[in-house]
């Protein structure tokens, strides 16, 4: 973040036609527009990126050849300029999905074609990331064709961080990893969620008793609560993210919260829109508000800015990005640019304020 009313956010892509990588960008909160597109780092395939709570470090998906695993940048956070720390690669598909925890000392990362979860360590030192501490493979399959085997999507770190909720599209389940001290995982705990709805990203309430799953192949948001002490989750809500006259293909995308825990937005991928739901702050259960259209063909990811009055969705198909303004009191969005080429973005992610 370069000032109270700039900040710098980054794209991660797939290096197909003109992609270099890694690409950061600036919001402009006065003018209202999305501005200085760069490369940040030359990367293949770095589809999915996070970044260390400090914003020192950045971490992302990487794929070298036949090989994929996690690299490690440090950042400038008054430039977005990043410098190629270190990777960890394995033979074979890269992940999916990375994450960190808040005090930088762990990686971990969900990968779909392997059907596994794993963690990894950072040296305190320089931020770079260790050989893997904890390679978990998934068993079991679904209903649906496209989940033959399992397909692990999402790995992150519950709100008290003693836990890994590990969300598996393949086999529609919700696994919960204790982590000890050393980054090893053990599973704790299992939610089974309603077969072939191919479960696929999560995001807590930040009152910590409440989560949010969206499913890829329903096309619904599941509400959750969720208990800190033992790690597990009961389903409290199904609701469906597509109009009820919607039959064409469609597949869910993102879902993150409002900081402030009143609003959830979910991604359409196929009806091309962003849902956006009022969260009732008793039950955590969700009440529709509006569908918004993401101006181009399938969104992938999307984000709330530091200030939380703009979102920035992704469209991999039609290579933009899209700004829009963000109602905090009714939820809604407005469009306000629609015309910012990224080559074939997927994660969206803002500086931490």
């Amino acid at each position: 973040m370069t000032n109270r009313s700039k900040f710098i956010g980054y794209v991660g892509t797939y290096t197909k036609g003109e992609s270099k990588g890694i690409y950061c960008f600036t919001l402009d909160s006065t003018e209202e527009k999305i501005k200085d597109i760069k490369v940040a780092a030359e990367l293949e395939n770095p589809t999915y990126l996070n970044l260390s709570k400090d914003n020192r470090y950045l971490y992302s998906v990487a794929k070298q050849g036949d090989a994929g695993g996690v690299a490690a940048f440090s950042l400038d956070d008054s430039t977005g300029e990043l410098k190629a720390i270190n990777s960890q690669m394995q033979a074979g598909s890269p992940p999916c999905h990375v994450s960190v925890d808040s005090e930088n000392r762990y990686v971990f990362s969900a990968n779909y074609h392997k059907g596994s979860v794993e963690s990894h360590l950072i040296d305190q030192k320089d931020g770079s990331v260790e050989p893997a501490v904890s390679v978990i493979k998934h068993e079991g399959s679904g209903p649906d064709p496209r989940q033959e085997k399992p397909h692990t999507h999402f790995a992150g770190v519950t709100p008290n961080e003693k836990y890994v909720a590990v969300v598996e599209l393949g086999t529609d389940s919700l696994i919960t990893y204790e982590v000890n001290e050393e980054g090893k995982l053990k599973e704790v705990s299992r939610l089974a969620t309603h077969p072939g709805s191919g479960p696929r990203h999560l995001a807590f309430h930040p009152n910590h008793k409440f989560a949010y799953i969206m499913t890829e192949f329903s096309s619904e948001v599941i509400v959750l609560t969720y208990d800190a002490q033992d790690g597990h989750f009961t389903e409290q809500q199904y609701i469906s993210t597509l109009p009820a006259d919607f039959k064409e293909n469609n597949q869910g995308s993102a879902i993150h919260i409002s900081a402030d825990g009143r609003f959830v937005y979910a991604g359409n991928r196929g009806h091309n829109s962003i849902a956006v739901f009022r969260v009732n702050q008793e039950t955590g259960e969700l009440t529709f508000v509006e569908h918004t259209s993401t101006q181009g063909d399938w969104p992938r990811d999307f984000s709330l800015d530091p200030t939380e009055k703009f979102i920035v969705a992704s469209n991999q198909e039609s290579s933009s990005l899209v700004l829009y303004a963000r109602d905090e009191h009714s939820g809604k969005l407005t469009l306000l640019q629609s015309d910012i080429k990224v080559p074939h973005p997927v994660c969206v992610k803002f500086l931490n304020a």
